[in-house]
């Protein structure tokens, strides 16, 4: 099979559908990762127009451009937007679309989760846009703190609009983690072991794993401060035991990885881009990958230091500032590897140098400022004033914005296959690097001379005019630059003239393809020596394309990609993705009418809301797996792999575990938010203990007992002759397991009939929460046991095809384990007062 005969087959299996169908069909990750990109870059505009908004009524005193009301909606909705519509969703498009050209693979681990994943972020961006236009948008600062969000002082829907829309959109935030974690670990290039990897897969992997342990503590507050709202559970009222505190310590849990979670895939693009602009190699490749994970790390510890007026014990505030000032420990080691790869090499100042070095004079700046307020006489002083504004912005402008534009800049010619002609970049440049100085450093200083954050006007007799207004005009300066940067990238990808295969003379596998990138990315899978197997072999796009590596022979028209093994990335399992599909968009404006519901108190609505996304959740996984087993599949090189669904571990498995680290997480942070109302809020203990009973305990545990111990046994199905699975006899296991999750579940149903009313203090409330938290688990491992029932039975089962029964044990196992915790959470006290 010739070139281009090969090309011709690859592009009719992986192609997306034609017209207008693609954008609501597409499974593809080049096609997401624009999508992502453009809706963040959307969200990022809207988000300046705002920002220029709050500027024009700072520019002079008594300003009467917005009432309070307005200003407090538009200052709101600048955060939001520019923290959870475009910094996160920015990171996943760049990941979605650049990691598996990367990685030398063909596409991302769950493609359809990938497309769920965009579609919950767009219908959950476009409800809190709605809200905006109506009126009706969030007025309690993107951080929301209660008691000002709660429902004595915040009735009405505003503060809703909020918590559930950055709720649903965080869905895509945890699918997005999932899928990355997953494809870098077993979506590689044959012969791709860790060590060579690229080095934005290992930001990108840090990253993502941050996601799974930092967004769980939001979504946690986000649940339990739309329970006070909507049912009365008060657990921010001080007066029946709660404490607005918590939501602090959960937001700011999340909060604080936050900005290491933005700061890192930048940091992971200047770690891609320096060393081809200088010539050279990345100078300390093992001590950058060290201390990204040892950022990732610290950034965890580091929460209580945005807490520092709050009354925190003096132990505590010391221990906080000390962990916040050594976190510049490993960013130190990533800047001082930057320069002295750049002082090794021989720059060339191109574009994207010209961000990068904007990025150094901006973001050190900004560490600078962030060591200051580390420093807790100084946080007394600074804190809430403008100054921790202008830190903010320098941090995740400098360290976010610089480099994604040094990105866009870099990967151009990738995208679009043409070369820079018109010159409009290099003016843009300055005006963004002029303006942005100009707006935040001037409020560093009216930040030390006293102006207090988001205040809407100010007196005339201040002294602050002048600095305001400097730093209004340095913004909208900024705008300029920004809306020039946009336009030089748009005029270069439409009119521009054609460009050379990999411009930059990269060494990274994502330059060995044809450009712009096929659908398919690679004609056939490289196998990888190095950490830059372009440099290694210059002809290696000319092999790959004539067959010369891994899976070479389209087969049946099927979508086929190898796993590897994590360490090494040896072929373990050949993996045939679904084709293209309207379910992904379909399961997210039903997930969108889950949330509505919510945000309307059309609570009757709810339940069938719930019911129709587990009927899709249903649908979407019967479709996978076959009927028949397959023989071990040649992937070339004299090499044969199983397919997936007659292993072990199947990509399910890993997404699953991956999945269960951020269930885990949230959990923790509901034992966490447990324990600090139990030892920290007032009007502790409550008026009414849970009274004691021995059946709830003995019957959840014993009922856990046998799921797991069942679960155990379960063997895999045995064949007849014909090739089909036997029936009933093997399935006993499978349906004591059943009874097992059923008796847990009956324990929970039996504590929440039996708690003290929940509306009448936090005690209630919580063991309503961990109750509920528990039987959910249960129901979801139930669920899953009736689906692998009707798969036994529809013969998807086999003693080879045996993947998805080890999910389903794997799930069964964390179920009961959740439920044994929850069921201690409990009864614990009830037993100990």
């Amino acid at each position: 099979m010739n070139a281009l005969k090969r090309h011709r087959l690859l592009t009719r299996i992986w192609a997306s559908d034609s017209g207008w169908k693609r954008c609501f069909t597409t499974v593809s990750h080049t096609d997401l990762g624009r999508m992502f990109l453009g809706m963040a870059f959307f969200y990022f505009a809207v988000g300046g127009v705002l920002a220029m908004l709050i500027r024009a009524q700072l520019a002079s005193p008594d300003a009467a451009f917005m009432g309070p009301d307005i200003y407090n909606q538009v200052f709101t909705m600048h955060g939001t937007m520019m923290m959870f519509l475009f910094a996160i969703p920015a990171f996943e498009g760049l990941a979605v679309y650049l990691l598996p050209k990367m990685l030398g693979a063909r596409d991302l681990a769950f493609p359809r989760l990938t497309a769920y994943g965009f579609w919950c972020y767009t219908f959950g961006g476009f409800m809190m846009l709605t809200s905006m236009l109506v009126g009706l948008a969030p007025d309690g600062g993107w951080f929301m703190y209660p008691p000002l969000t709660g429902p004595a002082a915040s009735p009405g829907v505003n503060t809703d609009v909020w918590l559930l829309g950055v709720t649903f959109v965080e869905i895509s935030a945890i699918c997005a983690a999932v899928e990355l974690c997953v494809s870098i670990l077993k979506f590689r290039a044959p012969g791709m072991s860790l060590d060579k990897m690229p080095i934005f897969a290992w930001y990108a992997l840090v990253t993502a794993l941050m996601i799974l342990t930092a967004f769980p503590p939001l979504i946690l507050g986000s649940i339990l401060l739309e329970l006070e709202r909507a049912i009365g559970l008060p657990f921010f009222d001080a007066a029946l035991g709660g404490d607005s505190l918590l939501w602090q310590h959960l937001f700011w849990l999340f909060g604080h990885p936050e900005v290491y979670i933005i700061f890192l895939p930048a940091a992971g693009l200047i770690s891609t881009i320096i060393p081809v602009m200088s010539r050279t190699s990345l100078l300390g490749h093992g001590w950058v990958v060290a201390s990204v994970v040892a950022l990732a790390f610290l950034s965890f510890g580091l929460w209580v230091h945005h807490m520092f007026a709050t009354g925190i014990p003096h132990m505590g505030v010391a221990f906080f500032s000390a962990a916040s000032t050594l976190v510049a420990v490993p960013t130190a080691v990533q800047v001082f590897a930057w320069i002295g790869t750049m002082w090794h090499g021989r720059p060339q100042l191109q574009m994207p140098m010209l961000y990068i070095l904007g990025f150094f004079a901006t973001f050190v700046i900004g560490g600078l400022t962030g060591v200051m307020l580390a420093i807790v006489p100084f946080d007394w002083q600074a804190h809430d004033t403008a100054f921790v504004t202008a830190h903010l912005h320098y941090v995740l402008f400098g360290g976010f914005v610089f480099p994604v534009l040094a990105g866009l800049y870099y990967y151009a010619p990738l995208v679009t296959g043409r070369r820079r002609f018109f010159r409009i970049g290099e003016y843009a440049f300055g005006l963004v690097f002029i303006g942005f100085h100009g707006t935040f450093f001037a409020m560093h200083w009216v930040g030390l001379l006293g102006q207090r954050r988001r205040i809407y006007t100010y007196d005339a007799d201040t002294g602050w005019e002048l600095i305001n207004l400097i730093s209004s005009i340095g913004g909208f300066v900024l705008a300029i630059g920004l809306a020039m940067v946009l336009l030089d990238l748009a005029l270069n990808a439409i009119v521009a003239i054609r460009g050379k295969r990999n411009p930059w003379r990269s060494g990274t596998l994502e330059w060995s393809m044809m450009l712009p990138p096929s659908a398919y990315n690679f004609a056939s899978l490289p196998r990888v020596t190095s950490r830059e197997p372009l440099a290694d072999i210059p002809d290696l796009p000319t092999r790959l394309a004539r067959g010369e590596g891994y899976l070479a022979v389209p087969r049946d028209g099927r979508r086929e990609m190898l796993t590897v093994s994590t360490t090494h990335a040896h072929p373990e399992s050949l993996v045939v993705y679904p084709g293209n599909t309207a379910l992904p968009i379909l399961m997210a404006a039903v997930t969108g009418s889950f949330f509505l519901s919510l945000l309307f108190k059309i609570y009757w609505f709810t339940p069938f809301a719930v019911l129709a996304v587990a009927a899709l959740a249903w649908r979407w996984v019967w479709g996978l797996g076959s009927q028949t087993d397959e023989e071990d599949q040649e992937i070339g090189f004299g090499e044969t792999v199983p397919h997936a669904m007659q292993t072990d571990r199947s990509q399910g498995w890993w997404g699953s575990v991956f999945l269960m680290v951020a269930d885990a997480t949230l959990f923790g942070s509901l034992i966490f938010g447990y324990t600090f109302l139990w030892t920290i809020a007032p009007n502790w203990p409550p008026p009414q203990w849970l009274a004691f009973s021995v059946w709830e305990p003995l019957i959840g545990v014993a009922g856990a007992a046998v799921a797991i111990i069942a679960a155990r046994q379960t063997p895999r199905p045995m064949q007849r002759r014909s090739g089909t699975t036997t029936g009933m006899p093997h399935l006993l296991p499978t349906w004591q397991s059943l009874l097992g999750l059923s008796a847990l579940a009956a324990a929970f149903i039996g504590l929440l009939l039996r708690t003290p009313l929940p509306t009448e203090h936090a005690y209630g409330a919580v063991l309503c929460v961990i109750s509920a938290f528990g039987l959910f688990h249960a129901l979801l491992a139930i669920l899953m046991l009736v689906f692998l029932v009707f798969r036994i039975r529809r013969g998807f089962i086999s003693s080879r095809r045996r993947s998805e029964v080890e999910i389903v044990k794997l799930w069964i196992n964390y179920a009961a384990l959740i439920g044994v915790v929850c069921l201690v959470l409990i009864l614990s006290p009830v037993l100990f007062t």
